[in-house]
């Protein structure tokens, strides 16, 4: 007599077996961990506290108990008998970033996002990010779940501010996305949202205006804000109607757009008009006056148009080794293909946004920043963190100010200033311990040894080791 196996059966035992197949196998969490000693002090360390001031020479920060207890110079401080101290000889020290448009998901071709919740929050970590909002998801419960996880200390990554599923109109060819029916369908979803525990909104290209009204209406309510990729909605209307941020920069931005009709993304005509723009004219400079006195904080996302932008270097050899060889593969024909194009009118635009996100801040405006990991592959969690300073030292900001930007503007926009965002008395002990002078040599960001989150300090070079040729699969 066979012994046949009801339908429940089989589907139970193939979950369980599936769930056993894919966990990856890169070494336990506290392999990756350098020093977890209640006390600790980095000493004789350059530092760049995230306040803007300039930099400090030859400082010395006590930690315990997971908090900044002390800073100050090496010739005043003392440091009690028995506390574990590190050398910060050659060193810098910087707070942990503050990464504002991150996600857990990643191109892997035929337009499709492939959640990467084991390599992604790590590599985070190690690129020197130890608190990310996800500006944006296509798992919103695998976020929620990702981020008490890494709260209940079950896996290591950064703190997450969770935001929503997008929150767009009609017209996006992604299956993952939802469309909004009208207002009403807005604020259902809203309120579904916030009642499952995420902190954060993302408006999306398509969103009318009626929609992103009663969104902002909602998310202000219960005082959390809303953010926005834009297209059928200018800059301008957005601000009028109370938005808190906008992401990418000036890139997104279709007030230039001649004969914009309203709630509608023009089919053509943005990016040329991004071309065409003399960003000393009037009108951009009354835009930036008009968001400046809206307080509409701008995201620095310079990392994923840059993979657009022929004649920009590729992706470094450390990102490429995280990478599958299929994705890495894809990358690389897409990164050969832009390097040959003739005409190329990314450039001009690329710089220009550049400089405006630098007069933007001149003129008294609010940034943050993020890396945005999507476009064909080449924006990497936590390799790009690191890179996104290096272009806005590039743009024309001082290390202390780029620092300043991936730090603390941001934990004053999360309402977390008193927490995270600088190093000084009183605060979670999230920094970042660089080989190398960063004041002299902004690329030394990418030497990051040490990233300490609530004062456990983490290998940087031995997470990125573990998790070599992942991204892509998970």
């Amino acid at each position: 007599m066979k012994n046949h196996l009801s339908a429940s059966k089989i589907f139970t035992l193939t979950c369980l077996l599936a769930a056993f197949v894919i966990q990856p196998s890169h070494g336990k969490d506290s392999d990756f961990i350098e020093y977890q000693e209640d006390k600790i002090a980095i000493k004789n360390v350059t530092l760049i506290d995230g306040s803007g001031e300039p930099t400090r020479r030859n400082q010395t920060v006590l930690l315990a108990g997971g908090t900044i207890r002390k800073v100050g110079h090496s010739n005043e401080v003392v440091i009690p008998e028995g506390i574990t101290a590190i050398d910060g000889r050659g060193k810098t020290l910087i707070p942990g970033l503050v990464m504002m448009h991150e996600h857990m998901f990643y191109p892997t071709g035929k337009a499709n996002y492939t959640e990467m919740l084991y390599s992604f929050p790590r590599l985070y970590l190690a690129g020197g990010a130890t608190t990310i909002r996800t500006a944006g998801t296509t798992a919103p419960y695998a976020d929620l779940n990702l981020r008490d996880a890494i709260k209940k200390g079950e896996t290591i990554g950064p703190d997450i501010d969770v935001t929503a599923p997008y929150l767009n109109g009609p017209g996006l060819p992604i299956l993952k996305i939802k469309p909004l029916r009208d207002a009403e369908n807005a604020k259902t979803m809203m309120q579904y949202w916030m009642s499952e525990g995420v902190t954060s909104y993302k408006a999306y290209m398509h969103i009318r205006r009626d929609e992103l009204a009663e969104v902002i209406k909602q998310a202000h309510k219960r005082d959390h804000k809303v953010t926005a990729h834009l297209c059928s909605i200018t800059y301008r209307e957005a601000a009028e109607l109370g938005i808190d941020n906008l992401e990418h920069g000036f890139f997104a931005a279709t007030d230039f757009v001649k004969d914009k009709k309203k709630d509608l993304c023009p089919k053509t005509g943005v990016h040329q008009s991004l071309v065409d723009l003399d960003i000393e004219s009037d009108q951009v400079n009354e835009l930036i006056a008009f968001l400046v006195s809206k307080n509409v904080t701008l995201t620095s996302t310079l990392t994923v148009f840059e993979t657009f932008t022929q004649g920009r270097p590729k992706t470094s050899d450390k990102a490429l080794a995280a990478l599958t060889p299929q994705v890495r593969d894809q990358y690389e024909a897409r990164w050969e293909k832009i390097a040959k194009q003739e005409n190329a009118t990314w450039p001009i635009v690329y710089k220009k946004m550049m400089a405006l996100e630098k007069k933007f801040v001149e003129a008294g405006g609010k940034l943050m920043a993020g890396t945005d990991p999507t476009g064909y592959g080449g924006v990497i969690a936590g390799f790009s963190n690191q890179r996104v300073v290096e272009l806005l030292v590039e743009s024309g900001f001082s290390i202390e100010q780029a620092i300043k930007i991936s730090t603390s503007n941001a934990a004053h926009y999360l309402n977390r200033e008193n927490e995270i965002g600088t190093i000084e008395s009183g605060k979670n002990a999230d920094m970042v311990l660089i080989d190398g002078d960063l004041k002299a040599d902004a690329s030394m960001i990418r030497k990051m040894s040490v990233v300490f989150k609530n004062g456990i300090g983490y290998s940087s070079n031995k997470i990125v080791e573990a998790t070599k040729a992942v991204v892509g699969l998970h």
